[in-house]
């Protein structure tokens, strides 16, 4: 019995005495109770236990997968009621398609793609994304991978061989057509389209002379190559390409060098071209999730850096730098207005 019977329980006490005083008392104690855990059933705590969340990355071989999948295990542990997995996806391109069509909620992309879909250009002609930057993450290197065995030694060598751009939805072929163009070979290579994983295995089998890979180092699938028994990688320079693609494109690439520790039997430091890899939402998401996240990843950023070291480079400092070609999630600005980071 509840709200209902309490009158008709207050009534049948004052005719029957002080036994049903304690009959009424006992009830309405039980009663509100129950209206107590009604509510609790309905509160917003339990509606937040119901929040799931995705992560678009990359292919299993590159460094997007683990960082995604380090960023959905902290948001799950760490946010009550919060269920968040890391997808499997071709890269930047399918990411900044699956979030700004609404079916995916984050994604990891490569900044000078990130501005081709906020703009409707490139690969987005006619479809602008509605795309908000949640944080900066850190600077992709782009590897220009061969090995000693098939004697190129600089990417104008790559004219007329066989060279990965890298999968199909990813953002590795876009920069590396950028790369060849300001080398004047872009149009005299022969093209192949393949995830980072396989172009390993053509290289070892000899079916391909080179390929294209932008990523965190170390990159999985590159150290397993440069592994490999009687296998000596080279990594061509190309930091020179960075001026013309500026000039073109924006001020989106800047010089990088790829040290020669980094992956087994590198003879020298590679130079190299650089760009900032940002996680970018819908901008429909909520002030309140986004708000959640950056700051879950910020509060927790040892536990990602376990899974994988390229999270060190997370920092309040890079989000003020301008790396970020889109603006910036509420929810987010909240957060670093917080930390006292005025953003661009």
């Amino acid at each position: 019995m509840c709200c209902a019977g309490i009158a008709l329980l207050q009534s049948t006490t004052s005719l029957k005495g002080e036994r049903n005083k304690v009959g009424f008392t006992s009830r309405m104690r039980s009663c509100c109770m129950a209206l107590l855990s009604m509510a609790l059933l309905v509160s917003p705590v339990s509606a937040q236990q119901k929040v799931t969340l995705s992560i678009g990355s990359g292919n299993t071989g590159g460094v997007y997968y683990p960082l995604a999948g380090g960023l959905a295990q902290v948001l799950t542990k760490h946010v009550p009621g919060w269920q968040v997995t890391a997808e499997v996806t071709g890269g930047s391109i399918d990411n900044l398609k699956l979030v700004g069509s609404g079916k995916g909620d984050l994604g990891f992309s490569m900044a000078d793609v990130v501005w081709d879909a906020y703009t409707g250009q490139g690969k987005f002609t006619g479809r602008k994304m509605p795309l908000r930057t949640l944080m900066v993450l850190y600077p992709n290197r782009m590897h220009a991978v061969t090995t000693e065995s098939t004697g190129i030694t600089s990417i104008a060598g790559l004219d007329g061989k066989r060279v990965s751009l890298g999968s199909p939805g990813g953002a590795t072929e876009v920069m590396a057509l950028r790369v060849l163009e300001a080398y004047g070979v872009h149009e005299r290579i022969r093209k192949e389209r393949i995830s980072v994983n396989e172009a390993v295995n053509a290289i070892k089998d000899g079916k391909i002379d080179a390929f294209f890979w932008v990523g965190g180092v170390p990159t999985a699938a590159v150290t397993d190559l440069a592994a490999t028994p009687g296998t000596k990688i080279r990594l061509l320079d190309h930091a020179d390409a960075v001026d013309a693609m500026n000039k073109r494109y924006g001020p989106l690439y800047s010089r990088g060098v790829i040290s020669k520790s980094i992956y087994p039997g590198m003879k020298q430091d590679a130079t190299n071209v650089n760009v900032w890899n940002v996680l970018v939402v819908n901008a429909a998401m909520s002030d309140e999730q986004a708000y959640t996240i950056v700051k879950t990843a910020f509060e927790h950023k040892a536990d990602m850096v376990a899974v994988h070291k390229e999270f060190a480079n997370l920092s309040l400092e890079y989000q003020a730098g301008g790396a970020s070609p889109i603006p910036f999630h509420p929810g987010a600005v909240k957060f670093f207005a917080e930390k006292g980071v005025k953003l661009p």
